[in-house]
């Protein structure tokens, strides 16, 4: 499997992984997907995993029987983008909650925005 992967996909925890975004412990933030229609697309039947964004590029999809591992392709497995904007989404809901629930006791909305500024509304990655 390639190395250094910007992105990890695994079908069976229907997972994606960002490993350019870290927590405050250091580990890559990943997200399960629960979008059966998604990852129950026939085009995903044979794939195990996929490590997209490596060098080498040329093993970065893990199949599930003995096929060899190969590039991404998107002409065959769509635009890496329907990972990384469900990936986006679930991150911005997370960021929401976190702000949403850092509360200070007797803090004003101003007081919050203050110190946490505005409340995120957006996330691209």
């Amino acid at each position: 499997m390639a190395t250094n992967a910007t992105w990890t996909v695994v079908f069976d925890d229907k997972r994606v992984i960002n490993h350019t975004v870290k927590n405050d412990e250091g580990h890559s933030i990943g997200y399960t997907i629960d979008d059966d229609a998604f990852w129950n697309d026939p085009k995903f039947s044979n794939i195990w995993a996929i490590q997209y964004g490596t060098t080498p590029s040329d093993d970065a999809v893990e199949h599930r029987d003995s096929t060899s591992h190969t590039a991404y392709d998107s002409s065959v497995l769509g635009n890496f983008n329907d990972f990384t904007t469900r990936w986006d989404s679930a991150h911005l809901t997370q960021l929401q909650s976190d702000w949403d629930n850092d509360n200070v006791e007797n803090e004003t909305a101003e007081q919050k925005i203050n110190r946490l500024g505005a409340r995120p509304t957006s996330y691209s990655s």
